[in-house]
This record gives C-alpha cells, sequence and structure tokens, in this order.
C-alpha cells in the first residue's frame, strides 16, 4: 500500500524538527535579505513541517501562522514554538486549500516542501490569494535541472529517497506558476545550497527514514552514474561515501 505525504511526514516528524538541513541554511537567512525592505507583520507558511521558516520570523512578525496536512509536524512546530517563547497559531490543512479569507498575510512563505504537492499550480494560487495586496509569496524548494539526463537522474534518486517526492521544478518552471498565479516575481535565485559541505547519503537517508534497500540502490546509482552526470548536479565521492548539496532555488513574488 502506498504512503501518502502527510502519512510518511507524520511518522518522521521528529527528525526533521533536529535536521540539520531543515534547522538552518543560507536559503532561510537570504529570504530574510530578500525581505529586508519591507519586513512582513503577518506570516504564513505553508507546508511548515515543524516549523524552522515560520519560527525564523520569532521577533520579527507579529502573527506567526504554520499549515501543514499532517497532525505530528503541527505538534513538533507546537513544541519548538512554546521551547522559545514565540506564539503561533497551526493549522490543520493541506497547501492547496488553507481555511483563511484571501488577502490575511504579508507573506505566505514554503519551504523544502513542494516537490511533494501534488499540483503545484495549485497550491502557488493559494499561497497568491492568501496574500495581502501588496504582500509576498516566497518559495524555497528542490530545483530541478534544465539539462534532461541530469534531471531524470535527480529524479530517480530523489523518489528512491522518499517515494512521496513528486517533482523538482525548474526555476523556468517557477517563473510560469509564480506568473499563472497573478505574482509580480521580483527576485529568482537559482543554484543554491541547502549544505555547502554537502550531505552525506547516510545522513539524507536517515533523515528521511529511507529503508536500506532504497539506499542501496541510491548508491548503486550514484556508483553508476557518468562522472560528468554528478558534477552537474554538485555530488561527489568522499570517503567512500557521496555527499549531497541539496540544491535549491528562491523564487519570490510580489501581489498587485
Amino acid at each position: 500500500m502506498t504512503t501518502s505525504a502527510p502519512e510518511h511526514f507524520d511518522a518522521i516528524a521528529g527528525q526533521y524538527a533536529t535536521s540539520e538541513v531543515h534547522a538552518n541554511s543560507p536559503t532561510i537567512r537570504r529570504l530574510h535579505e530578500l525581505l529586508r525592505r519591507h519586513p512582513p507583520a503577518s506570516v504564513c507558511d505553508v507546508a511548515c513541517g515543524p516549523g524552522h521558516l515560520a519560527l525564523s520570523f520569532a521577533g520579527k512578525a507579529a502573527r506567526i501562522v504554520g499549515v501543514d496536512a499532517a497532525p505530528n509536524m503541527l505538534r513538533q512546530f507546537e513544541q519548538l514554538a512554546q521551547a522559545r517563547g514565540v506564539k503561533v497559531e497551526p493549522v490543520h490543512a493541506h497547501a492547496e486549500a488553507v481555511p483563511f479569507p484571501g488577502n490575511s498575510f504579508d507573506a505566505v512563505v514554503s519551504r523544502l516542501a513542494p516537490h511533494h504537492f501534488p499540483d503545484v499550480a495549485k497550491a502557488v494560487k493559494e499561497m497568491a490569494r492568501l496574500a495581502k495586496g501588496g504582500g509576498v509569496v516566497a518559495v524555497i524548494d528542490l530545483e530541478g535541472n534544465e539539462n534532461p539526463a541530469l534531471d531524470d537522474l535527480n529524479h530517480e534518486i530523489e523518489r528512491l529517497h522518499d517515494p512521496t517526492h513528486v517533482r523538482s521544478h525548474t526555476a523556468i518552471r517557477w517563473r510560469k506558476f509564480f506568473e499563472a498565479s497573478g505574482l509580480k516575481i521580483e527576485a529568482l535565485e537559482s543554484g543554491l545550497t541547502e549544505m555547502s559541505d554537502g550531505l552525506t547519503v547516510r545522513r539524507w537517508c536517515e533523515i528521511g527514514s529511507t529503508p536500506p534497500e532504497a539506499q542501496a540502490k541510491i548508491r548503486a546509482r550514484l556508483a553508476a552514474a557518468p562522472q560528468e552526470h554528478l558534477a552537474g548536479l554538485g555530488i561527489r565521492s568522499e570517503n567512500n561515501e557521496f555527499r549531497l548539496p541539496v540544491r535549491t532555488l528562491i523564487i519570490l513574488g510580489r501581489k498587485g
């Protein structure tokens, strides 16, 4: 039986609460730099997981809302917020149908989640609906590759790592999603990384609770891949282990 994304993340919520990939990264800091001139007073983090991005707005935004379809992720979000003395609003909902009126938030954000969405276009439209006029929608997510061979290799190992992975979209696709939702793109930065030193396959699979047989397939697939494909994806071998950069992009659009 296939496990849904909410069921999968319900089971591994604790790993994501402590994951170094999710807890902090250059892309979180970069997003705050992009928002520096107009810091949002209200933020909605869609598919928030344990709330690392949402909680990065503590002390900056008066209202912080986290939306997730996995109840245990919301419990982790509440626990982290309580430990830091931050008031938050956890909301159980899917990204494509968030139970708030339109024009509710200064910033609607999502990080390292949209590659699991079954309908990214619909989710972006929903995020745009939630944003106030003049507010922003921002996404940080895994980046697809314009080279079909590299994109196929990346997709194959992502699916082995986590079968609930749907697709890592390219910058071109993300631009189309935002423009179709009526958002004026103010920033689109690709070729970023969540882990400058790389993340070992072992640790990557530990965070995601990847079964041993799938881990073996990932290593075998990478070992068989042409060196130029690995280099194109920023994957390197070190001490008999592969290290992955967790490549991402940031896109920020403003609602008219």
